[in-house]
């Protein structure tokens, strides 16, 4: 597994000094293992799905924390729901110690409740993605989420045309299509990349979702990832998936919760402080990492890529996710992000709230958007009385295309 530095490595640093534990989630070998090891070296390391590991933790949890009271790492939490219980004990009885437990998970259902029930106010909670772009050339996250530490105005906009993309052979959009999974992205093999990819997706339907849901249609459930795949960026007509993979509405909404908390898929809501009646609340989200969605389906190569008809939306998801993981890397809290479509088919991709304010993005595929594909942009600029809106595109350099719009390179996010 890649040791590449990981943009959130100071925040898990700075948690761990305000916490006496901290927990990172995240899907299957995004390299969470990787970054605790880096980010506490000297710590002694246990691994829940190993078992001597497991039987010498929960076998008799007094005896381990009297040995282990402290500077530990525990891997795969999630396979002992009763240990978020005992670490409660543990850490009470030295309530002002911090910086003594650092733990992962893979799953978030009934890992943060467990969570929430014995650790609340005595952890911090960190989601750590797959590789970011960033990450991937080994340059230091982005100077422009420092537009985020302050109100966004007029002169933000200043500040952002004096900003350009990296310089690098490793282009954004090769990164795009191989997605950011560290084994088989810095493997650099083809053949070696598809699978992995397929080992992976087995795994995870036939060993995580089994094992989470035993009850499950497994099958139907896999047809439905599949169908995901084709849906990311998009709204979802939950009936119209439902009748193509034979199963109740009901089930598909239960199937997106599966999938936003397994990690594989993010549910993005629609934007809720708008007054307008005819605004869309219809689910939509992102397959979060486009390499695995490539997979699925069957793009096999950056030239498909250009020519898959959901690319465009594909494209939009996958900025959309280099955005949230950039923001999740910096000292921000209760941000939060939306989209929004009316059903006279105003949209705008991305909505970002915060202390900051409100910042809409639009994401398009190309190197140039026309005026006239700004309109929805520009609508909702106006009727919320914004300073400023944000398009992201594969252009080359920061660009005004009116006084309250600025054009971003994907490259440089």
């Amino acid at each position: 597994m890649s040791d590449l530095p990981r943009n959130l490595f100071s925040k898990i640093d700075k948690l761990l000094n305000f916490f006496p534990a901290v927990l990172i989630l995240g899907t299957r070998q995004c390299g969470k293992t990787t970054l605790t090891k880096m980010v506490r070296p000297d710590w002694d390391y246990f691994d829940l799905e190993n078992g001597k590991d497991f039987d010498r933790i929960t076998g008799d949890f007094d005896f381990f924390f009297k040995e282990y009271p402290s500077h530990i790492i525990i891997d795969e939490a999630q396979e002992s729901p009763q240990l978020f219980r005992e670490l409660r004990g543990v850490i009470d009885k030295n309530r002002g110690n911090k910086n003594r437990f650092l733990l992962t998970g893979s799953s978030s259902y009934k890992l943060l409740k467990n969570v929430s029930e014995s650790l609340a106010g005595r952890i911090g909670i960190i989601e750590l993605g797959t590789l970011k772009y960033n990450e991937y050339i080994q340059n230091p996250l982005s100077p422009i989420y420092s537009i985020f530490e302050s109100a966004i105005s007029n002169k933000t906009g200043d500040f952002l045309k004096t900003l350009k993309p990296p310089r690098t052979d490793k282009g954004l959009l090769d990164f795009y299509f191989k997605g950011g999974y560290p084994e088989p992205l810095l493997e650099d093999n083809s053949d070696f990349h598809e699978h992995w990819m397929e080992n992976y997706f087995r795994a995870y339907i036939e060993r995580d979702i089994r094992k989470l849901f035993p009850k499950l249609k497994h099958i139907t459930y896999r047809r439905f990832i599949s169908v995901l795949a084709a849906l990311s960026g998009t709204l979802i007509n939950k009936s119209e998936v439902g009748r193509t993979i034979d199963t109740s509405e009901v089930t598909v909404r239960d199937y997106l919760d599966i999938a936003h908390n397994s990690y594989l898929w993010r549910n993005v809501l629609s934007y809720e402080k708008s007054a307008s009646k005819s605004v869309i609340k219809m689910p939509k989200g992102n397959f979060r990492d486009s390499g695995l969605r490539h997979h699925l389906l069957d793009i096999l190569n950056p030239k498909q890529v250009s020519v898959h008809p959901s690319t465009g939306s594909g494209f939009e998801a996958f900025i959309i996710e280099e955005l949230i993981k950039g923001l999740q890397a910096t000292g921000l809290t209760g941000w939060r992000y939306s989209y929004y479509r009316t059903k006279n088919g105003v949209e705008v991709d991305l909505i970002l709230e915060g202390a900051f304010g409100v910042l809409p993005v639009e994401i398009k595929y190309g190197m140039k958007t026309t005026s006239t594909k700004l309109s929805s942009l520009k609508y909702f600029l106006h009727s919320n009385k914004l300073p400023l809106g944000m398009v992201i595109n594969n252009c080359d350099q920061v660009e005004k295309l009116s006084d309250n719009i600025i054009q971003i390179p994907a490259a440089l996010i």
